[in-house]
């Protein structure tokens, strides 16, 4: 049984890991959170027990780390006795840290893709550009690597699994739907880090779509759904790390996935890009000041935890699979709605942090109880779905399926 758990991150969504390990210390053991700033990790360690959120008592630490540096990576690993990575920081240090996890015998998991600074949308599948590259170490060395266990990616493969392998004969398209129904009051903010969320969308749109790799612009392909909760609600064809795993591994057609975007979201957006604001490569100013302009784009806007105080509203997100059962058509809606001002009371962190935040807390207890403890790379597609759904069910994202028998609560 694995133990003791090590965060990296000091976000919003480290937030809410931090506070759904300490919820859940009986079963994962000391807590120690890293990042660049020790402070940010300190004030994740002060929301913590200013809320009481540990069960028992046990180990909750703030440290200061460069997790690009692999060797302290590995030394912090080592000092803290963590058999359970959760990597929730930038999408550029990924491969570090599953490095020294690797060499040091640790689980590792992370809720997004690998990302290089100065590459935008790579050739697909972009998990075999980088840590698909790692699958036959971490067999070899028995090491467990649960790749993109947020919310989207995440419990979304979860939801296409169950789809696939419970509801349908066969299966002939996943359209991943993700809306944020929320407000937050300022003028223009992105839910996440403003640097990974500009990324996805500056690039080509890569879908997969008659089992082959299709490329759009972004905000060309739309459509409109009826959903749950938050009602019409208009998406757009987007590029997401889901498609890039779910494609290869459920022999699915059609798998594509949908952001919800405001008109001012678009405007503003497209406004940046065409100044050139939202590129990832340098430019020297009249000064002669080397900066990259996403950069400082990123620093300009509001930090997407300041966010949390004053958001309001909800989620839905969720998989629309459609493909024939007993030889008819058949269609299924899985899903969850998340409430932006519950999850601010219950660990001081908006919806969009909630929903990525508690799913890779939910598979370190599954890896600490053994049932996902795979000893190999894996996405979340991979696993059995079923216990993954279930303990969602009781940390706060609970699932619903809609289909010809209506709208209800799923459990297994």
């Amino acid at each position: 049984m694995k133990k003791n758990v090590l965060i990296i991150g000091a976000g919003g969504v480290a937030q809410v890991v931090a506070h759904k390990c300490a919820q859940h210390n009986d079963v994962l053991g000391n807590i120690h959170i890293a990042s660049r700033t020790a402070d940010k990790c300190q004030a994740i360690v002060d929301s913590v027990k200013e809320k009481g959120s540990l069960k028992v008592a046990g180990e909750l630490q703030a440290h200061a780390l460069n997790a690009l540096d692999i060797e302290a990576t590995k030394a912090l690993i080592d000092k803290t006795q963590s058999q359970l990575v959760i990597n929730v920081g930038s999408a550029f240090i990924n491969m570090s840290v599953l490095q020294a996890c690797i060499e040091t015998g640790a689980a590792y998991l992370d809720t997004a893709i690998h990302e290089e600074p100065d590459k935008i949308c790579e050739t697909p599948p972009w998990y075999a550009n980088y840590e698909w590259k790692r699958k036959e170490l971490c067999a070899e060395k028995g090491i467990t690597a649960v790749l993109g266990v947020g919310f989207d990616p995440g419990v979304v493969n979860a939801y296409a699994a169950v789809a696939v392998n419970e509801y349908f004969d066969s299966v002939e398209e996943i359209d991943i739907i993700d809306i944020n129904a929320g407000s937050h009051g300022k003028y223009f903010a992105t839910n996440f880090d403003p640097e990974i969320n500009f990324r996805e969308f500056t690039g080509q749109v890569w879908s997969w779509q008659n089992s082959q790799w299709t490329s759009n612009k972004m905000f060309e392909v739309k459509r409109t759904d009826d959903l749950p909760v938050v009602g019409s609600q208009t998406s757009y064809m987007t590029g997401h790390d889901e498609v890039h795993s779910l494609s290869q591994n459920l022999g699915v057609p059609n798998v594509r996935f949908w952001m919800g975007f405001g008109e001012h979201y678009i405007n503003v957006f497209t406004v940046l890009k065409n100044l050139g604001l939202l590129s990832e490569q340098p430019v020297t100013t009249a000064e002669g000041l080397e900066v990259i302009p996403l950069k400082v784009v990123k620093a300009v806007l509001p930090d997407p935890s300041s966010l949390a105080p004053d958001y309001a509203g909800k989620t839905c997100i969720g998989d629309v699979v459609k493909g024939k059962k007993d030889g008819k058509d058949k269609e299924v809606f899985i899903y969850n709605v998340a409430d932006h001002a519950e999850a601010y009371a219950e660990v001081g962190s908006q919806g969009i942090s909630y929903t990525a935040g508690v799913p890779p807390v939910a598979a370190a207890i599954l890896i600490a109880q053994g049932a996902w403890d795979a000893g190999k790379m894996v996405n979340v597609e991979e696993l059995d779905p079923k216990p993954f759904i279930n303990l969602l069910n009781e940390m706060g994202l609970p699932t619903r399926i809609k289909d010809e028998q209506g709208d209800r609560a799923l459990s297994f």
